[in-house]
């Protein structure tokens, strides 16, 4: 049987976004340093998904395929978790998808990753 073992995102400067990215979600680097080219994040305290950084030479997609869900509670706990993320250096993204009434937020990372974060409270 399978399961999704680590999630991992392509990065044009692998430390910049291990810094974000540890610093946005309480991560660690895995084996306790980050290399040029290379990292396994994972949660400081308890269980959570592993957060790989590889050095990537490809562009970033201006509408991702694949991209990270971030769960806030609500509302508010959203809107807060948004300004941190912005005052670690992410940036909002100027999203021509967005639905009407939209429970999300898209950000992009220090890397231009796009990635959303969710209001939960509406579920």
């Amino acid at each position: 049987m399978l399961s999704i073992g680590t999630i991992v995102l392509g990065v044009a400067d692998v430390r910049r976004a291990a810094v974000f990215w540890s610093r946005a979600l309480h991560y660690v680097p895995r084996d306790g340093e980050i290399e040029d080219d290379w990292v396994v994040l994972v949660p400081a305290d308890g269980p959570g998904a592993p957060l790989a950084l590889g050095l990537s030479q490809t562009p970033v997609q201006e509408h991702p395929r694949v991209h990270l869900d971030l769960y806030a509670g609500d509302a508010a706990d959203q809107a807060t978790e948004v300004e941190r993320l912005i005052s670690l250096g992410a940036r909002r993204v100027d999203w021509d998808l967005y639905p009407e009434d939209a429970d999300f937020v898209v950000l992009a990372d220090t890397e231009g990753n796009r990635f959303c974060v969710i209001d939960t409270g509406r579920h």
